[in-house]
């Protein structure tokens, strides 16, 4: 599927022209501007685009971050034109982000995403071996885009170790076994709905399941307060989680429920 697409380093200015045009396609608001994208290449960040037919169609950015003492590249976007989502293009960008990174010296990458958004979460941990244990509410304010518009910005803020990443194996545990940390239903438009009584954060337990919508921008689009509620009930339930020491490390796709299951244990994990 993979088999005609280029992926490529970007750093010229006409380049990141065509980045600042698909930038536009893709979140429809005002894209970043190209002098921006420009010195950061030429300063530790980095760009890498993915082709098909000589056409972008796809592409990942960073630029360095420090905290603590610590560099690290925040790898800030990634967009994929419409049309070619789901091919397996976020991946590919995303491996050759880590490889471009480990070739300037770094050691670490960092980003956010909605833990509400199923498929991201699957690249982001479940693929990448990324982890999460930081949740940031209303992370980026209101953002009057297709994908955020009207709801609060909730992210998790991921670290990916790619000189030493966390490789955790769903299968370590069953996760059938596993307890699930809310229970849900079937609301009367068909979408699940978080029960209001979650259980409390056992601590004894080495891991824990919590339920997330399969498709959440379905959701919005039909039922915006269902969707609200989902974004404020799993608020609470990160925050509990991370509080008493617990990381997200996976998340299990499931065939017959409109819900995926987030996998966090307490699992001793090198998180600094």
């Amino acid at each position: 599927m993979n088999n005609d697409v280029e992926i490529k380093k970007i750093d010229t200015l006409e380049e990141l022209e065509e980045v600042q045009q698909l930038d536009q396609t893709i979140w429809t608001t005002e894209a970043i501007p190209v002098h921006q994208t420009l010195t950061a290449v030429q300063n530790g960040g980095i760009m890498i685009g993915a082709y098909k037919h000589n056409k972008l169609i796809g592409f990942s950015y960073g630029f360095p971050g420090f905290s603590e003492g610590k560099v690290y590249l925040c790898s800030h976007m990634l967009g994929i034109h419409p049309d070619f989502r789901g091919q397996g293009i976020g991946p590919l960008l995303k491996h050759a982000q880590k490889r471009e990174a480990l070739k300037m010296g770094y050691s670490l990458m960092t980003w956010t995403y909605d833990p509400l958004e199923s498929v991201n979460a699957f690249l982001n941990l479940t693929k990448l071996s990324a982890v999460s244990n930081t949740y940031i509410e209303n992370c980026y304010g209101e953002m009057a885009d297709g994908l955020n518009d009207g709801l609060p910005t909730d992210r998790l803020k991921v670290r990916w170790h790619i000189a030493n990443p966390y490789i955790g194996q769903t299968n370590e545990w069953n996760t059938e076994k596993l307890q699930t940390i809310s229970t849900w239903k079937i609301c009367e438009h068909g979408h699940p709905k978080l029960n209001d009584h979650a259980l409390d954060v056992n601590t004894d337990e080495t891991a824990f399941l919590l339920p997330v919508p399969e498709n959440f921008q379905k959701i919005k689009r039909e039922d915006f307060q269902l969707a609200l509620d989902w974004r404020l009930k799993t608020r609470k339930l990160f925050q509990s989680a991370f509080q008493h020491n617990y990381v997200a490390v996976s998340i299990v796709k499931t065939q017959d429920e409109p819900v995926n299951y987030y996998v966090l244990t307490n699992k001793e994990l090198a998180l600094d």
